[in-house]
């Protein structure tokens, strides 16, 4: 078996592949890169037994249709530093090996059979099915990744939930502390339907899919999904159970609106964080006219700090309490030059949106407040 094939893009996309490998593998075979050529197309898989993520790539020559497999780390670090330039990789089954040849010299790894690979999960025929471009996908799953749990009791909270209905399609994230919930107002299905991504995949598509409009197609039924964008294919295995009734803990009525710029209130963040607690992390939050005043302490080795920050504010005073590294996470995640904090009083949970929605979507993320000693 012979085939010949660029440097760049074998190794753009089998370093997106390695991401889907751990570095502990229940079955050995999952350590390898799956290689199957059929004409002048070269088939790549990889998986960790739960996520599987299947690319292509052209071929300038290829001589039969075959496959092997070759193990992950060694093959990327062989690559990873070739300039443009074509490979050409020669299998011989005979010996198990593949030598592959480069314009100054050559190199060969052991391979073994692509037999072993397991099939990957598949979506069933009655799959629901979503479309949108590659650029919303990964602004959704960006602006929500961080508020997810890493909960073992309560598992359907360390992914991000879809949720379909006949208004919009919500995607929302939360570890109990904070929320995060995105409406894409043009996406809809009167049926509904709902499935929870796991990080890992998450993360991934996150990395990998391009900021442009092209279109990416999620299909999903109870247990898999199928996300297809582009030459790649990722299939993976959903979080399983019932995801937390989201819309009853997001306050209707928190009539005192805070406007302020945003990144003058996260630089003030940043700036007085480490001046609060360890254990806790508190920042007290005094709101009252156009003045936000915010106050750390830590009396345990005697640090305070307090900053002003001119604001718009309207509402009756307050002082409330907020974790500034779960305030500084929000703020980091919107893109808005001035955020609104709706507040209600300083037991209740605030809320955070942009002054200007981005076209066609309603964010909003939500922290708890926390006690404060008065």
């Amino acid at each position: 078996m012979r085939f010949t094939l660029s440097s760049t893009a074998l190794s753009s996309k089998l370093f997106a592949l390695s991401k889907v490998i751990n570095s502990k593998n229940s079955l050995p075979i999952l350590a390898d890169f799956i290689f199957r050529t059929e004409g002048n197309t070269l088939f790549l898989t990889a998986s960790d037994g739960e996520n599987t993520m299947a690319t292509t790539i052209e071929l300038a020559e290829c001589d039969i249709d075959d496959s092997f497999a070759v193990e992950n780390h060694n093959l990327l670090e062989a690559v990873k530093g070739f300039s443009e330039q074509p490979l050409t990789f020669e299998v011989d089954k005979a010996n198990s090996s593949v030598r592959i040849i480069y314009q100054n010299g050559q190199f060969s790894l052991p391979i073994e059979s692509a037999d072993e690979f397991p099939n990957p999960q598949t979506v069933s025929d009655g799959a629901a099915s979503i479309q949108m471009t590659s650029a919303l996908l990964a602004e959704n799953i960006g602006r929500t990744l961080f508020a997810t749990a890493q909960d073992d009791l309560r598992p359907v909270m360390n992914g991000i939930y879809f949720d379909l209905s006949a208004e919009c399609l919500s995607v929302v994230a939360t570890d109990g502390h904070k929320l995060v919930r995105n409406k894409i107002l043009d996406i809809k299905n009167e049926g509904g339907a709902s499935f929870i991504l796991a990080k890992k995949p998450a993360t991934i598509l996150k990395n990998m899919l391009a900021k442009d409009d092209s279109i990416v197609t999620i299909s999903f039924d109870d247990r898999n999904a199928l996300v297809s964008f582009g030459d790649n294919h990722l299939t993976c295995r959903l979080i399983e159970g019932r995801y937390p009734n989201y819309a009853s803990v997001i306050p209707q009525n928190n009539p005192n609106a805070l406007h302020i710029d945003r990144e003058a209130l996260l630089g003030a963040l940043k700036r007085v964080q480490p001046f609060a607690s360890d254990s806790s992390n508190l920042i007290r939050f005094r709101i009252e006219g156009r003045v936000l005043q915010l106050d750390a302490e830590d009396f345990d080795f005697s640090k305070t700090a307090t900053e002003k920050i001119a604001c718009e504010y309207d509402g009756m005073p307050m002082s409330i309490g907020f974790k500034a590294s779960a305030f500084i996470e929000v703020l980091n995640n919107f893109e808005s030059d001035e955020v609104i904090v709706r507040l209600s009083d300083p037991s209740r949970a605030g809320i955070v949106v942009p002054a200007e929605q981005p076209a066609g979507q309603d964010v909003l993320m939500l922290l708890m407040p926390m006690l404060l000693n008065e």
